[in-house]
């Protein structure tokens, strides 16, 4: 396909869709790329940790430690808090970009317009005049396959059912793109209770050192700043974890319902633009 063409094309997928434009190979329909999504969780966290050392070097506070002074697992759970997010957040934009095709008509909205084998040809045409990669969107995706069934076998009857075939795999495919997501979830309180273990490991081990020391009061207050940090570290480790997967399975259930909704949206499309001029053709048969 030529520069000028591609320029005159309403949905340009190379050149809208966001990870194609960072020059990533795009998710399909809704799905993101593991790589770009990684690097942009790594970038943001990154970002968050220097954020709170700036703010550190002048205030301290129980927030700030919950997160800079409690290990290694608070980093983690941040981490892993940023990449749900970013994923979140590239469904939501490419969400929206699948859904401004159902505002333009695939097939000629004329009264008496039927579908057949040869009219099925220049609906296909007018599939690649719209898109680019027709095959990257939901809805065209489902048109286009429909169509070239009754282009080459000229069997109505399969339509409908191809088109249903078709919903059922989107639906398998949009479920799938949350898998990511939803292996974090269960990730981050698994991280949360690994820092419980620790945090109540570095407490035991201070009690009892407190323990040897027992005659000696000095001692014996310094050994117990041990057994309070690894006290902090088991409880506020397990709290960053279940408020972001709290936080988290909220936002992804939104998204969810957002993805229901376009895919329930695609079959009233299709239902519109293929089916119904289908059953013109069978009323005149």
């Amino acid at each position: 396909m030529s520069e000028q063409n591609s320029a005159q094309i309403l949905f340009n997928w190379t050149r809208n869709d966001i990870e194609q434009r960072f020059r990533f190979k795009g998710g399909k329909f809704t799905d993101t790329n593991p790589t770009f999504t990684f690097i942009s969780a790594t970038i943001a966290t990154t970002l968050f940790y220097l954020g709170l050392s700036l703010l550190s070097s002048s205030t301290s506070g129980e927030l700030l430690d919950k997160f800079t002074e409690r290990g290694y697992i608070p980093i983690i759970i941040s981490f892993f808090f940023s990449w749900t997010i970013t994923i979140l957040i590239l469904k939501r934009l490419k969400t929206s970009f699948q859904r401004s095709l159902l505002t333009v008509a695939v097939i000629p909205t004329e009264r008496g317009f039927t579908l057949n084998p040869e009219t099925a040809q220049k609906c296909l045409q007018k599939i690649e005049q719209i898109a680019d990669n027709p095959a990257n969107f939901i809805v065209l995706n489902r048109i286009s396959v429909a169509l070239s069934n009754l282009k080459n076998i000229g069997n109505i009857s399969d339509v409908s059912a191809i088109l249903s075939g078709q919903s059922l795999k989107d639906e398998q495919a949009v479920a799938s793109s949350f898998n990511l997501a939803s292996g974090f979830i269960w990730a981050i309180p698994v991280f949360g209770f690994i820092g419980t273990v620790i945090g109540l490991a570095e407490a035991i081990q201070g009690f009892g050192a407190t323990l040897q020391l027992a005659t000696d009061l000095e001692a014996i207050k310094s050994s117990m700043t041990l057994v309070v940090q690894g006290l902090s570290t088991a409880f506020d480790t397990t709290l960053l974890a279940l408020v972001a997967a709290v936080i988290l399975q909220l936002l992804i259930s939104f998204q969810k319902r957002k993805e229901i909704q376009l895919l329930d949206e695609c079959d009233s499309y299709c239902q519109q633009q293929i089916i119904n001029k289908l059953r013109l053709i069978k009323n005149e048969a």
